[in-house]
């Protein structure tokens, strides 16, 4: 059931009330797309928060010279969207794409707000899911200016071991930094 893995994330950021969960559950709307739709483009404010059931996506930045930055991916059980431009309310920097046929429950800025406005405990969720996307993007700039290739590989590992399943190499190579047929060298370098 979908939204037993909705509380289950929700349960595993700050738990809140059963009335609670039940107010901000029915904000939340089932929503599809198929493989590499564009959800939210460069230029456009985020709309909604998506909490993703099945399917892979990335945030990406493409600069002007159409070269691409994987930034992070969100699968079943995560968040998604672009969390600064909905929470700001300004234009995106960044894509939301699906990579794969997906699956989500979303609800719009506007009804998080409004809820979040009238619940203390909901605000408080909010913050603690935003301050944890925070401390790994802290951690994650840290791996990208201080760690090799093979350091940022392994810690990717660490944090999500299943990754090399479900995200296509290419998308991996790019999320690391490294050319794509480097990144197949260092898979079979490394002992998993």
């Amino acid at each position: 059931m979908p939204y037993a893995l909705l509380q289950k994330t929700i349960n595993q950021i700050h738990p809140i009330t059963n009335e609670e969960f039940e107010a901000f559950s029915t904000l939340l709307k089932p929503f599809s797309a198929k493989r590499k739709e564009i959800l939210t483009e460069a230029g456009s404010i985020e709309k909604y928060l998506y909490f993703v059931l099945d399917g892979l996506q990335r945030v990406y930045y493409l600069d002007e010279q159409n070269r691409e930055a994987t930034l992070l991916f969100s699968y079943a059980g995560n968040f998604g969207g672009v969390l600064d431009s909905m929470m700001n309310q300004t234009p995106s920097r960044f894509y939301y794409e699906t990579l794969t046929p997906s699956t989500f429950l979303r609800a719009s800025f506007a009804q998080i707000e409004t809820l979040a406005q009238n619940n203390p405990n909901i605000e408080l969720l909010l913050r603690k899911g935003l301050t944890g996307a925070l401390s790994g993007i802290m951690e994650r700039l840290v791996e990208l200016q201080c760690f090799t290739s093979e350091e940022k590989f392994r810690k990717l590992l660490q944090r999500s071991p299943h990754i090399l399943q479900i995200v296509p190499h290419k998308y991996l190579a790019n999320y690391i930094g490294i050319d794509a047929s480097n990144f197949s060298k260092l898979v079979n370098s490394i002992k998993i």
